[in-house]
């Protein structure tokens, strides 16, 4: 089943994005690949390169608190909350399950609130390979649970929910949204994710098209991988690989909304998530955005595109919740 067709101009980076892949060429000279340095070192890395999108923020009010966890750590989370905002998302930041944090998404999920008029909700889940499956997964849900138990911090978010994350984040959006379901536990009235991974199949059309970048690349993909699951026969749980779920699974999901960068080697994820969702009849929208890199939505200050996917989330946020 065709989803929709690549050309091969949707490939070619737009002059923008080539322009700012130049630009990062330069202010990275030197700086080497985080994947291939010690994960805290890598970590560091990319937590200081990131956070050059991350000024000339929206204003809106920002509170930050933690979540305990059963585990007996502390999950630091922040609310952001733009004038009149009705309805939470809670936002699951990308970064291959090892890097980023609340601050280096702080922009992204600042403009998603404003295009939603809705509070979004981020944390700091614990990464990888520290700390390896199930542990992120097991903090999103545990800051979930407690917006459903209305955390002293988050009283005042009333009127619809959901989820939301870009590429891991994604990822551990729609396995919450699975391990959730199985069992009835309660349930966002929708999702939005960005770009994500859904399976660990390295042959796509993309991984093999795009395998060398710009940006992100199938090598790097394949490291953060031997970090979040590390023996490869592990790989095809749901809850790791939603793309494993079955057809009666992804059937009964709440809404989805889903976006694409063309030139991604994750691109095929998604595609391949909505062949299965379009094949059983679900229509959940899906955007690609032609002659943009895997992460674009992060790069707001100075991409068009970036902006332009924040208004369509928000805009899906909005249709799918009936708000």
């Amino acid at each position: 089943m065709t989803v929709q067709a690549i050309a091969r101009s949707d490939l070619v980076p737009t002059e923008r994005m080539q322009w700012l892949l130049d630009r990062l060429a330069i202010e990275d000279e030197g700086l080497g690949d985080p994947t291939l340095l010690p994960p805290a070192e890598g970590r560091a890395l990319a937590e200081r390169t990131n956070m050059r999108w991350n000024s000339n923020l929206p204003e809106m009010e920002a509170a930050d608190f933690a979540v305990h966890a059963p585990e007996g750590h502390d999950i630091a989370c922040r609310l952001l909350s733009p004038p009149g905002a009705h309805g939470l998302i809670l936002f699951i930041h990308g970064g291959g399950w090892a890097f980023c944090s609340r601050d280096t998404h702080e922009r992204a999920a600042r403009l998603l609130a404003v295009e939603a008029g809705a509070h979004v909700l981020t944390l700091d889940y614990r990464l990888a390979p520290e700390a390896p499956y199930p542990a992120g997964l097991n903090d999103c849900r545990t800051v979930w649970e407690a917006v459903g138990q209305t955390h002293p911090h988050l009283e005042a978010c009333g009127g619809p929910r959901a989820f939301a994350g870009d590429s891991a984040g994604a990822n551990l959006a729609l396995a919450l949204l699975l391990s959730l379901q199985a069992e009835r536990k309660a349930m966002p009235d929708a999702a939005l994710l960005f770009y994500g991974v859904y399976d660990a199949d390295f042959e796509t059309r993309s991984y093999l098209d795009q395998q060398d970048g710009p940006g992100l690349t199938r090598a790097k993909m394949m490291r953060y991988w031997d970090w979040y699951v590390a023996d490869p026969a592990n790989r095809r749980t749901p809850l790791v690989a939603p793309l494993q779920a079955s057809d009666a699974d992804l059937i009964s999901l709440p809404p989805l909304f889903l976006n694409a960068a063309a030139i991604d080697p994750l691109r095929s994820d998604t595609e391949n998530l909505v062949r299965r969702l379009r094949s059983f009849g679900r229509m959940d929208p899906y955007i690609l955005y032609p002659g943009v890199v895997h992460g674009f939505m992060q790069m707001s200050l100075e991409l068009s595109e970036a902006c332009l996917a924040a208004t369509d989330a928000g805009r899906a946020f909005r249709e799918l919740t009936g708000t």
